[in-house]
């Protein structure tokens, strides 16, 4: 199966490493409207076929990975899927849940692959959570507490959320399995061009769950930090620790005398702290792993191109209520 990557910038490159390490798919070309990158690739890839052309590079591929700005995910897409390309898009998946449906109705009916490259769905820690809430051992979640801030990069054309809180919003989702029913978002922008560079979002759930992203791009220090409550355990997820990143609290509560709503007693629980062992494949080329089984299988991937538009959805909802002062935007 022959593979081809759209876009060469900073994330391309890392698709370009981790598609060319497939066992069961060869990177066949690279297209790119700047020829300068393409000389350099060139030079760490000789066997890689480069093209500024598209007709010339869907002419060559059965698949294809779309590394470019985002206003360009939709246009793109489904060029390749009316082409009859498997396509694998980066987060986020389009501009408009609009188009992202459009998509993803395309790929159905020419029956292809379609997925959007959350990454963090293939990190070890994300998979060690999801196994720890499907095993039962933290029990139901009650809450997602989401923290990911540091300084810069300010982005030209989305705001913060759209930039930093698509990531956990793909890990909510996965982790919940259940989509939220109510958005609130309330942001500000310290430029001039009205882009929001610190925001909050909150999402509702009918099973009583609350999920809450705290995002900036103005914080001194830089934290990558979740926190995810169940009724058994809690779990701390620490991104930028280099060997405990997912530490399993022993820790809760028990509502005493619940009758009475006048009298709350309340039972805390501190017990032990476990630090599981975590998976140390590359999230980027279990990613590449998984688009190649998928197609080669006919399965859907992990990172389905329904949650891509979920994130999508939800982030255009969060713009709206931002605009609205934080009012409630029901999806």
């Amino acid at each position: 199966m022959n593979v081809g990557i759209i876009g060469y910038g900073y994330w391309g490159k890392n698709l370009v490493r981790n598609f060319y390490a497939q066992k069961k798919a060869t990177l066949k070309v690279v297209l790119d409207f700047d020829k300068s990158k393409l000389e350099n690739l060139q030079k760490s890839y000789p066997t890689v076929e480069v093209t500024t052309s598209l007709e010339e590079f869907l002419g060559k591929v059965d698949a294809v990975a779309i590394a470019t700005p985002v206003f360009t995910h939709y246009e793109l897409a489904k060029k390749c899927l009316e082409a009859g390309k498997h396509v694998v898009v980066e987060k986020p998946m389009t501009s408009t849940y609009a188009q992202a449906q459009e998509l993803i109705n395309l790929a159905e009916k020419k029956g292809l692959i379609l997925m959007c490259d959350h990454t963090f769905l293939y990190t070890g820690a994300v998979q060690k959570m999801k196994e720890l809430v499907e095993s039962g051992t933290i029990g139901n979640i009650n809450y997602i507490d989401s923290t990911r801030i540091n300084l810069g990069l300010f982005q030209p054309d989305v705001n913060v959320l759209w930039d930093l809180a698509a990531h956990d919003i793909s890990i909510c989702y996965y982790l919940m399995n259940e989509k939220p029913i109510a958005v609130q978002a309330v942001g500000i922008s310290h430029t001039n061009n009205g882009i929001e560079n610190i925001a909050y979002l909150t999402l509702h759930f009918a099973s009583n769950k609350i999920a809450h992203f705290n995002c900036s791009w103005s914080s001194p220090v830089k934290v990558r930090q979740m926190l995810v409550g169940g009724d058994k355990k809690m779990i701390v997820w620490n991104d930028l620790e280099a060997t405990e990143k997912i530490k399993v609290y022993d820790t809760g509560y028990e509502l005493k005398n619940e009758e009475d709503k006048t009298k709350i007693l309340v039972d805390y629980r501190v017990g032990d702290i476990y630090v599981p062992k975590l998976e140390g494949t590359e999230a980027l080329f279990a990613m590449a792993q998984d688009f190649t089984e998928a197609i080669l299988q006919s399965k859907k991937p992990r990172a389905t191109a329904e949650i891509g538009a979920l994130v999508v959805q939800i982030l255009e909802a969060s713009q709206k209520s931002i605009k609205n002062k934080g009012e409630e935007v029901i999806i």
